[in-house]
């Protein structure tokens, strides 16, 4: 595989387009694209998102120490793109697209209802790095749809449809996974059960 050298960038993808709300000093919400965004740990589990200074948002979550992280679909695409581009300065993107909204479980900041998994946040830390800002928060509660939730209690990710984007340009998540976690070094017989039981799950939903 021969390679082409290109000066240091943000070459790199895919990541979540996610959709983040926030709360200013008098309740009022505010939603806003995040393409930076990723896990920094698992205990605590830890969140970044990487918000530009100038943003309404990152003025809101300076104030609240508080955010949502609302993962986004293909039917959210339109609405994803829009709130990237336009500052909830000049537009109330709640309104514009007459966001449904649900109440906050454990902080004040409403979650998207179109949204199959809403991560409730409290910020850390917050990390001056040049043209972001890089905010550390804990996940403090999740909320999950409960169509993806199977008779095992298992989080189907795979069938919400999620959204990535790559370098200008999104895509969706296939619904059909190629592999799982430890595959590669789990025992033939534990990985054929595992098939096995994916399989019975999806028989289980067709009939």
């Amino acid at each position: 595989m021969t390679k082409e050298l290109f000066k240091g960038s943000i070459m790199f993808g895919p990541v979540p387009a996610v959709l983040v709300t926030t709360i200013d000093k008098e309740g009022k919400p505010n939603v806003f694209t995040v393409g930076w965004t990723g896990v920094a740990c698992t205990h605590p589990p830890l969140v970044t998102i990487a918000v530009r200074k100038e943003r309404l948002s990152h003025e809101n979550i300076s104030a609240s120490g508080e955010f949502v992280i609302n993962l986004t679909t293909r039917e959210m695409l339109k609405m994803t793109d829009f709130c990237g581009c336009r500052s909830g300065r000049k537009v109330d993107k709640i309104k514009h697209f007459g966001i449904e909204l649900e109440p906050g479980a454990d902080i004040k900041t409403p979650s998207l209802k179109k949204s199959p998994v809403a991560l409730e946040c409290k910020v850390r830390s917050v990390t001056e790095l040049g043209s972001h800002d890089l905010f550390v928060a804990e996940i403090v509660r999740n909320k999950v749809e409960k169509t993806l939730i199977d008779q095992n209690n298992t989080i189907q990710m795979g069938q919400a449809g999620l959204l990535a984007y790559c370098h200008g340009e999104y895509f969706t998540l296939s619904r059909q996974p190629i592999g799982t976690f430890g595959y590669s070094v789990a025992r033939k017989s534990v990985r054929q059960a595992r098939h096995q039981k994916k399989f019975q799950q999806k028989k289980v939903k067709k009939s």
